[in-house]
């Protein structure tokens, strides 16, 4: 019976811990790339630097902190082709990309930087441009690493890119999550309540027996 309860112990303990470590789990603070189909953002499948939007396509960026795309914050604000071109006329030879750059929250900003308003822009360029050549065109100075990842646009943020935050340094953007929670997690307390009654179980066996 002692056996037992000490298993029991080590079990809670483990779960405790494995708790502990996912409230530590990393984002990562970067720009997301996103295409608009229909009504809905979607998350692109290609960089920026390989796709090539045709006429009349909307994109948008979306600066923030997140897990993966299924995390990603979605661009907020105008997407309407019409209204972002609409000082733009066509012109043969071109194409129009109508762009939504959300520079984020000032939660998901890097210490000491403050992120800019949203804004949209419509990109005039040759037929066979890629959407970074489309960026670059409107939004510059842009800023890549050494992967080719696309750390700022319109020299946002100065510094940092792609860098892991850890889960206690994450604060969520509100349009992902409306509450707050600043104490422990649900399971975290739960876990510490499981292994505080099996203690006190093992204890007791150990007493009885003795």
């Amino acid at each position: 019976m002692i056996r037992r309860a000490v298993l029991l112990l080590l079990a809670a303990l483990l779960l405790v811990a494995g708790a502990g470590q996912a409230a530590r789990a990393a984002g990562y603070r970067y720009w997301s790339f996103w295409e608009r189909d229909g009504g809905r953002w979607v998350y692109a499948t290609q960089g920026p630097s390989t796709a090539r939007p045709s006429d009349g396509d909307v994109q948008g960026f979306r600066f923030a902190v997140s897990e993966d795309s299924e995390d990603a914050a979605r661009p907020r604000g105008r997407t309407d082709f019409a209204a972002i071109c609409a000082r733009t006329p066509a012109r043969e030879g071109t194409k129009r990309v109508a762009l939504l750059l959300d520079f984020g929250t000032p939660a998901d900003a890097p210490a000491g930087e403050t992120p800019p308003a949203a804004r949209t822009a419509c990109a005039q360029v040759p037929p066979d441009a890629t959407t970074a050549e489309a960026l670059a065109a409107v939004a510059k100075p842009l800023r890549y690493d050494t992967n080719a990842l696309l750390c700022a646009i319109s020299g946002y943020p100065d510094r940092g890119c792609g860098e892991p935050v850890s889960g206690k340094q994450r604060k969520p953007a509100a349009e992902r999550r409306d509450q707050r929670d600043d104490g422990p997690s649900l399971g975290l307390v739960a876990g510490v309540g499981v292994v505080t009654l099996l203690a006190g179980a093992a204890i007791w066996q150990v007493r009885r027996r003795g």
